[in-house]
């Protein structure tokens, strides 16, 4: 854990300096598989547009099992589809979906309203990490890849560029994002104590 959070405090660091002195940082885009990549079947019904740009990021945990390669993460995607299908969503409903293995899966996407936090979708995207992170952390790559989606839906306009973030828990009465990753994003520059 403490290898992580300094990590995270440097890389922080390195983008203070150099914005500072005026120097463009920029973390490559993350890798993003789609949803016919990942084998997803398309929603039930017309799902609502989002109005752009988005002011809110929800960090959230899928629960039960984590991923580790491509194979394994697309087969954990399709099951949290059939779950939330199986509760009679009109989709999976999460926005994006982070694995260990520092991918990024799509969900609804940038587009469109997600349907992961009761009161909050609209005007939020959910970015959910796979697996359970109550007591151990993500892997860096997968840190990485949900601050490089971040930062890309900042350059695209999807995200305003002051967006405020938040951890599930911060919500409703759950336990997700996981104390541990709820620990890390508390460090991001985005996050926020305030929810509205």
């Amino acid at each position: 854990m403490y290898q992580i959070t300094k990590c995270l405090v440097s890389h922080l660091l390195l983008f203070t300096i150099f914005s500072a002195f005026g120097i463009k940082t920029t973390i490559a885009d993350p890798n993003i598989i789609s949803k016919s990549q990942w084998n997803g079947v398309e929603s039930i019904n017309e799902l609502s547009q989002q109005a752009l740009p988005i002011g809110r990021v929800i960090i959230l945990h899928t629960a039960g099992a984590g991923c580790q390669d491509v194979d394994s993460c697309s087969q954990q995607v399709r099951n949290i589809q059939k779950y939330h299908l199986d509760l009679h969503f009109d989709d999976i409903g999460y926005n994006f979906l982070v694995g260990n293995d520092g991918n990024v899966y799509e969900g609804r996407g940038w587009d469109l309203m997600g349907a992961a936090v009761k009161n909050y979708n609209n005007g939020s995207l959910s970015v959910a990490f796979i697996g359970t992170f109550e007591n151990d952390p993500p892997t860096d790559q997968a840190l990485e890849a949900a601050q490089s989606l971040l930062e890309m839906g900042v350059r695209t306009a999807k995200l305003i560029e002051d967006y405020k973030l938040l951890g599930h828990r911060q919500l409703a009465s759950t336990l997700s994002p996981g104390a541990v990753l709820y620990k890390i994003i508390k460090q991001w520059p985005h996050w926020t104590r305030r929810a509205r």
